[in-house]
């Protein structure tokens, strides 16, 4: 692909690794189209030379002769001098101070005091004196200005980092004294913002005035543009004597060798050429020349529009998106008025959207779980008893009887229910027992089950001993209790009966269960259009309001009713109103849902439920989904096995409402996550993932 396009450079990265894979991490490192090439030994480095040529042939490429450096013991990589001593620090880190002329206003120089001042500079820029930042420990960042320039220095434990300086020019000669202190902020933090973004650091300056910068009632339009980049950053403002604020002071009082800063952006002076060869921009340039469009207009060259710089189809424009939207991580409607603000060009919303859809960082670090998956209903049953669900409602207050939870058993056919109570502690072989006693002595053995994946239903106990009598287990998707809803919403029910029935005595609620369950039972149930009790027993059983005397031709027509009516066609007549109202919940279900199915080999993002993590690992800046995942089976068009790293522990089963489609290329490692995000390592659960 030519360099121009928007996404030429990472379409080039990626080509660039896929070539190079074989050697990455052993021998090789890339970075577009530098390639690093380590060894242990010259004979070795021959070796590793001449494989990686080969590739290079192989696919075409072709290296630059006087751009490559072979057989060199030190070489300058991505800004830092990288040699068998380890990393030292870029040269131009420190020539600020390096460069220092020597003074002319001391009337008498000798030579003890030139070597004096010599080593005073070597020691002030060479280790252990200048440090590699270290990310893990905060930045401490000492500004100060004069009359002729500004100077900062950044340090970490009183050791430098680096060193800036700037020339005033212009109207910032005539800057008041705050200002100018201000000024020299704002600029040494634009200057290490690389360092010193998303980490709190510690801003010293010696003007007492500006600890109050974000406490003054009026301020002027340059303090409020200031003000608001400032605002990006969380640093603690402290302030410094001059006396002690030497370093940054020093470096903004050296005339002579202070330089007006030139802002300069790689490409930019190419815009020239670019707009009368642009598809776009040709025949606008045509028009202003001609003084026949008065919404853009020409300055020094570059076309404007408005306030907006006009980009001509190139890979800057790609920059400019991943500069701004790498600030925040915004989204795709922000990420677009920012870019929009300073920029134009005609396709600037869809290289946006298509930016922010394949952020990794975003992926990983944004949403929950979707609207993805219609809805599935389960299988409708064709008698009583015979297809059951069940459940426990935990954290109830303990009662006189030592009860704290309750066993909740369905019919799914008649939607009867019994509420059975028990303990938090009760085990797999006594919830057999309890259902052995109080179900399978009124109803006999179900056909099948279907429960959540609570560790009683998932022991092998209980999977054994309803595989000796032949009943199916079902299984909801792990932490998608929605698969068997009708049991959520008996849990629901039967929380509001018993709130109304206890009253103040919250600790007898095992004793209004039988009550409760009457309550529930003897009401007409909406998706069936007839009580449980009618269905199961085909009477409506008294209660008592039936003691209240009623002219008995009254009652004796409705008795007959219930008589006539057989039990057959009372079980015909569920099975028809299951059927229409299924159809009609899924119709309306299905309205606030979209259709989206994966197939096996697809790779998708996990959103991570709380319920998936670990006991104390769960915090809300923890990464909201893993991935890229790999599809290994499509169990049904909702649930889809995941091939997860071995040290996991979370079921592999995942509902496609809590899978999210992956954009980009899985093998992409340019486009790693950082380490905020990084997550999930054997031993912790919110850690990074590698895996291919």
């Amino acid at each position: 692909m030519p360099f121009g396009l928007s996404n030429a450079p990472s379409t080039f990265m990626r080509v660039m690794n896929q070539a190079l894979r074989p050697f990455i991490g052993k021998f090789v490192v890339v970075y577009f189209d530098d390639i690093l090439i380590y060894s242990a030994n010259p004979e070795l480095h021959l070796q590793h030379i001449r494989e990686v040529l080969c590739v290079l042939r192989r696919e075409k490429f072709v290296a630059a002769a006087k751009k490559c450096v072979f057989m060199t013991p030190k070489v300058l990589f991505l800004g830092y001098v990288i040699s068998g001593e380890g990393l030292q620090v870029d040269e131009s880190k420190i020539e600020a101070v390096r460069q220092w002329p020597q003074p002319k206003t001391i009337t008498e120089w000798t030579t003890e005091a030139e070597e004096g001042f010599q080593q005073i500079k070597e020691k002030l820029t060479t280790a252990p004196i200048l440090v590699l930042p270290d990310f893990s420990q905060p930045f401490e960042l000492h500004s100060d200005a004069s009359k002729v320039g500004i100077g900062a220095v950044l340090s970490q434990g009183g050791k430098p980092v680096a060193y800036f300086s700037e020339k005033l020019s212009g109207s910032r000669v005539r800057y008041s004294t705050y200002d100018i202190e201000f000024y020299a902020v704002v600029q040494a933090v634009k200057h290490w913002r690389h360092y010193l973004f998303h980490r709190e650091f510690i801003l010293y300056t010696d003007h007492d005035s500006l600890r109050h910068l974000h406490s003054q009632k009026k301020i002027s339009s340059r303090h409020a543009s200031w003000s608001a980049y400032l605002q990006q950053f969380t640093f603690v403002l402290k302030h410094k004597a001059g006396v002690t604020n030497r370093a940054a002071d020093a470096l903004s009082r050296r005339v002579n060798l202070l330089s007006t800063m030139v802002v300069q952006v790689p490409g930019f002076n190419s815009f020239r050429e670019l707009y009368d060869s642009d598809p776009h921009f040709s025949e606008i340039m045509v028009a202003v020349r001609e003084k026949k469009n008065s919404e853009f207009v020409l300055v020094d060259g570059f076309l404007f529009r408005g306030n907006q710089l006009c980009i001509p189809e190139c890979s800057l424009r790609l920059q400019i998106i991943t500069e701004i939207h790498g600030e925040g991580h915004v989204g795709r409607d922000r990420t677009l008025q920012l870019v929009k603000a300073s920029y134009f060009w005609p396709t600037i919303r869809k290289e946006v959207e298509r930016y922010v859809e394949r952020c990794r960082i975003c992926q990983v670090s944004k949403g929950k779980a979707t609207n993805a998956g219609l809805y599935r209903p389960l299988p409708i049953p064709t008698q009583p008893w015979t297809d059951l669900s069940m459940d426990f409602v935990l954290g109830l207050p303990r009662t006189q009887r030592g009860c704290d939870s309750i066993y909740v058993v369905v019919d799914r056919f008649s939607k009867m229910v019994h509420f059975i109570p028990c303990k938090k502690t009760t085990d797999a072989v006594k919830v057999a027992q309890l259902f052995f006693r109080e179900i399978y002595r009124l109803h006999g053995l179900p056909s099948s089950i279907v429960s959540d994946r609570d560790t009683r239903f998932l022991s092998h106990f209980w999977r054994s001993l309803w595989k000796m009598v032949n009943t199916r287990l079902d299984f909801s998707s792990a932490y998608h209790p929605q698969t068997d809803g009708q049991t959520e919403v008996v849990n629901r029910a039967l929380g509001d009966l018993l709130r109304c029935l206890v009253g103040e005595n919250v600790r007898s609620w095992d004793l209004k269960l039988s009550q409760a369950e009457f309550a529930h039972n003897h009401a007409v149930n909406r998706s069936i259009g007839f009580s449980p009790f009618q269905v199961v027993y085909s009477l409506v059983p008294r209660s008592p309001i039936d003691l209240i005397p009623l002219p008995s031709k009254t009652r004796v027509h409705g008795k007959a009713e219930d008589f006539v009516q057989g039990l057959h066609e009372v079980h015909k007549q569920v099975q028809e109103n299951l059927l229409q109202s299924v159809e009609k919940y899924k119709l309306t279900a299905d309205k606030k849902r979209r259709h989206l199915e994966f197939e096996v080999g697809d790779f998708v993002w996990a959103v991570l439920t709380k319920d998936r993590f670990a006991v104390g690992e769960y915090n809300k800046l923890a990464a909201k989904k893993i991935g890229p995942l790999e599809i290994v089976e499509k169990i049904n068009p909702n649930a889809y096995r995941l091939k997860l790293p071995s040290h996991i522990r979370t079921h592999n089963v995942f509902n496609v409402k809590h899978l999210i489609p992956f954009h980009g290329d899985s093998s992409d490692d340019d486009t790693a996550i950082n380490s905020r995000t990084n997550f999930l390592q054997p031993g912790r659960m919110m850690r990074r993932i590698n895996w291919h």
